[in-house]
């Protein structure tokens, strides 16, 4: 298993959090203010001292930006957004509800259906 570190007020070794912990709850957004990998939005508000910045879909199409907590399998969004809801790399399955958040995380999100 490649070696990426998931911060957030954590729950398991999935990356479920406090926050967000149902079975499939299973990536993290690394948030490109700070590079840095966090199990959703809350924990990053709560845990950093900094602004949050968003991805421009745009222009950060080739950045990998959400990871497997299963596997550490990175994805860039297209990746993600294209693996009909389950990791490419495991198969393990991803909650399709992320994407009612995505402009928490991005600018220029897709269209909320998927």
């Amino acid at each position: 298993m490649p070696d990426v570190t998931i911060h957030g007020k954590t729950v398991d070794d999935q990356s479920r959090c406090v926050h967000w912990h149902l079975p499939n709850d299973v990536i993290a957004i690394k948030f490109k203010c700070c590079a840095t990998y966090f199990a959703c939005f809350e924990c990053h508000q709560e845990l950093s001292s900094h602004s949050l910045q968003k991805y421009d879909l745009h222009d950060d199409t080739d950045e990998k930006l959400i990871v497997c907590g299963v596997c550490r399998h990175e994805m860039t969004f297209a990746e993600y957004h294209n693996a009909q809801l389950v990791c490419p790399n495991c198969q393990s399955p991803f909650n399709p509800g992320c994407k009612l958040h995505y402009h928490l995380y991005f600018h220029n999100p897709p269209s909320m259906t998927c």
